[in-house]
């Protein structure tokens, strides 16, 4: 397997869209659970990133995504604790139509208000080692009987993660 080739990754992918009313998020990161249990903060090679497309201009109104960067080399709780004491700076993201935002998934970030009319849609697709799994992100169960009905050499290998997700 050649490691840097789209081969050798998988892909599954989500959308953020703010509306009028929506408020500050937490700050978190996405995907919870350490490659080692027994080591969470050990510093390892990106296996997983995460690309938005941008199809909206993203404006300090419209619910940019506020990030604090460099938290993706930190513990979790430290890089929490830095940023609730203001010791990292953290910056809110402008983009424009046709930007890609390619970003760590355990860097801090959190939705931010939108102050307009209209929907701020940020389409995200997250690419993964295909030897990594993962089943600390919420997602929809397939149906056992689905999932029976798929071709392992086609369709099963197009779903990230399903294996450990299916339904009863």
């Amino acid at each position: 397997m050649k490691p840097w080739t789209i081969e050798s990754w998988r892909t599954n992918g989500g959308c953020d869209i703010p509306i009028r009313g929506s408020d500050y998020r937490q700050f978190h990161a996405d995907d919870q659970r350490p490659l080692f249990a027994e080591a969470p903060d050990l510093p390892l090679p990106a296996y997983m990133l995460n690309v938005g497309f941008v199809l909206v201009p993203i404006t300090s109104g419209n619910g940019p995504l506020e990030i604090a960067p460099g938290t993706h080399r930190m513990s979790r709780d430290a890089a929490l604790r830095a940023v609730e004491s203001a010791k990292i700076e953290t910056q809110t993201i402008a983009l424009e139509i046709g930007d890609l935002l390619v970003r760590h998934p355990w860097a801090l970030h959190r939705g931010t208000p939108n102050a307009t009319h209209l929907p701020r849609p940020l389409v995200t697709i997250r690419y993964v080692r295909r030897w990594y799994t993962d089943n600390s992100r919420e997602v929809s169960l397939i149906p056992r009987a689905v999932w029976q009905t798929l071709t392992p050499e086609r369709d099963r290998r197009r779903i990230p993660f399903a294996r450990a997700r299916l339904a009863k």
